[in-house]
């Protein structure tokens, strides 16, 4: 390990942890961070740092230059909480009923402060850091509303880096790997319509209910019937609503589900069957459906060369491994990566085979861990940004 990124950062962990622990107990959704973006942005002031705000909505950049080179680097944090009661009992426990950080988005926007206030009292790279602090990421595209924002052109990065916690990996342990690592996530909203009528007489209205039943069917096969075994996807319907009372067949039903990729062919393939298999059982039943397809979030897919960057620096400052598989969960990073060359990384975070996964009533952010996520945005700059050297790979 390079002794430069285990460089004692003591002296900022306890601040970090007050800090982190006050966004946690105040949360805010997507694109309301008002008092996380304030809080942020005074901290970042603090530092001297050229701080720019409302971008995408509440979002904010603050650039630290360093040197005499146009190299640059990006680093995100996303900043908003999700619409889930929080369990955990904590003494700083959400104040707010029902919003609560349990995807760990204040320890990245704490690890990501670290990073900056570490670098600015060195200084000791060449070039340009920007740190990101994302809005709405949680299915509402920040980074895409940063990015139509002019993220990229106001700030431009010859690479940009996303760090996540991951409770699947041992506290402290970082992994990332070339290619795919998140998927695309897409929503379908299928509403069928029938007329209605009493349960006792189903020959004279067409059934909706009965349709909705062969349609879940139907769709559970589209997977395993029309992808290539050797590909890789997930169709699940999670979501029934229809009826109020026993006796009476519902003129209307409405499925909801979601849609996991790696392959943008595939993805294609999915969709496409969705389509046909609704066209057939509204043909058989006799029911009017509608299909509203939504390809929110594309796949997250790191370029070679950053992740092979991201592990070296990992290397500089704990264990690093290879993912040796993508995860099916989606992270609207991938917006940023179609727009930028880099690459996302997952922290661990787990402490023993019962740790409490993201989006759980009883998820929270491992502290212990936030020094090595602040050394590893510092390893990440430092390694681009080396001085006496004209680019960086």
């Amino acid at each position: 390990m390079a002794t430069s990124a285990m460089e004692d950062i003591d002296d900022l962990l306890e601040p970090l942890i007050r800090f982190r622990r006050d966004i946690h107990a105040h949360p805010e959704l997507g694109y309301q961070e008002h008092r996380t973006a304030s809080q942020i942005e005074a901290a970042l002031r603090a530092l001297d740092l050229d701080v720019h705000t409302e971008i995408g909505g509440t979002g904010i950049v603050a650039s630290l230059t360093c040197g005499n080179t146009m190299r640059s680097i990006g680093l995100r944090a996303d900043m908003d909480a999700l619409p889930i009661q929080e369990e955990t009992g904590l003494p700083y426990a959400s104040q707010h009923a029902g919003v609560f950080h349990g995807c760990g988005h204040d320890g990245h926007v704490a690890m990501l402060l670290g990073a900056a206030r570490q670098l600015a009292r060195r200084r000791d790279f060449d070039g340009t850091v920007h740190f990101i602090f994302q809005p709405a990421e949680e299915g509402q595209g920040g980074a895409r509303a940063m990015i139509e924002d002019g993220l990229f052109e106001r700030f431009p990065c010859d690479r940009v880096f996303a760090l996540h916690n991951w409770p699947g990996l041992p506290a402290g342990t970082i992994a990332t790997r070339p290619g795919p690592i998140m998927a695309a996530a897409d929503k379908f909203e299928i509403t069928i319509e029938g007329r209605g009528g009493h349960a006792a007489m189903p020959h004279i209205t067409p059934d909706a209910i009965l349709t909705a039943s062969d349609l879940v069917t139907q769709l559970n096969t589209v997977v395993s019937r029309r992808i290539a075994p050797t590909a890789t996807a997930v169709l699940s319907v999670t979501h029934i609503e229809g009826g109020s009372s026993h006796n009476v067949l519902p003129a209307k039903v409405q499925l909801t589900g979601t849609v996991r990729t790696f392959d943008p062919d595939v993805q294609d393939t999915i969709e496409a069957s969705l389509h046909q298999i609704t066209e057939g059982v509204a043909s058989a039943s006799g029911t009017r459906i509608a299909v509203h397809y939504d390809r929110y979030y594309p796949a997250t897919i790191n370029h070679t060369e950053a992740a092979e960057e991201a592990l070296a620096a990992a290397a500089e400052v704990a264990h690093a491994l290879q993912a040796p598989e993508p995860a099916f969960t989606s992270e609207d990073f991938g917006f940023m990566l179609q727009s930028c060359e880099g690459a996302y990384i997952w922290l661990g975070q787990g402490r023993d085979e019962n740790e409490v996964p993201l989006h759980h009533p009883h998820y929270d952010f491992n502290d212990d861990v936030l020094a090595t996520g602040i050394r590893l945005h510092v390893a990440l700059a430092r390694r681009h940004l080396a001085t006496g050297q004209e680019t960086a790979g």
